[in-house]
């Protein structure tokens, strides 16, 4: 008997998964002060192609968003600027940089986790990846495991945060 196909929602669940222990990584003790937000590319076959974390106080790079840097590894990993048929997963609604650039990459699907209304750009505040101005539009799934997703955030920003500073 050949084991049953996971559905689309069960599939996008466990991307999703994934997606949220990279963004996890990014807030280990010692680590940055990264905002925890993780993205994962997947090929058309399924297969993980690229990830990306935040990491602009990383690298002091305003665009280092986890989106655009998954966006950017995948483009390294299939030698294409042109990301037709991969799923772009993310942990939070993009914003309106990280939606023009999946956009613009031509990403087939998008599926992110919590919603974002005060910077989202995928129904929030804005709805750039459905502006039919635009060339190409990406099927989108939000919402996706978005309890676990905020949590992550929330747990980030009401952290007790050491303001002592070097002078004590």
């Amino acid at each position: 008997m050949t084991p049953a196909q996971p559905t689309r929602a069960q599939r996008h669940a466990r991307w999703m998964r994934r997606a949220l222990a990279v963004a996890a990584a990014s807030g280990l003790p010692g680590g940055p002060d990264d905002v925890p937000v993780g993205a994962v590319l997947f090929g058309p076959d399924g297969e993980e192609l690229a990830v990306g974390r935040n990491e602009r106080e990383l690298s002091g790079d305003p665009t280092a968003h986890a989106e655009v840097l998954a966006l950017r590894r995948g483009a390294v990993a299939l030698g294409r600027w042109r990301l037709t048929g991969c799923t772009l997963v993310v942990t939070l609604e993009p914003c309106t940089m990280c939606a023009g650039a999946l956009v613009l990459a031509r990403i087939d699907t998008l599926v992110f986790g919590a919603w974002e209304p005060k910077t989202g750009a995928v129904g929030s505040l804005w709805d750039v990846v459905r502006d039919r101005r635009l060339n190409h539009r990406p099927e989108v799934y939000g919402g996706v495991l978005a309890d676990d997703c905020a949590a992550l955030l929330r747990a980030f920003f009401h952290r007790p945060v050491d303001n002592a500073g070097p002078c004590g």
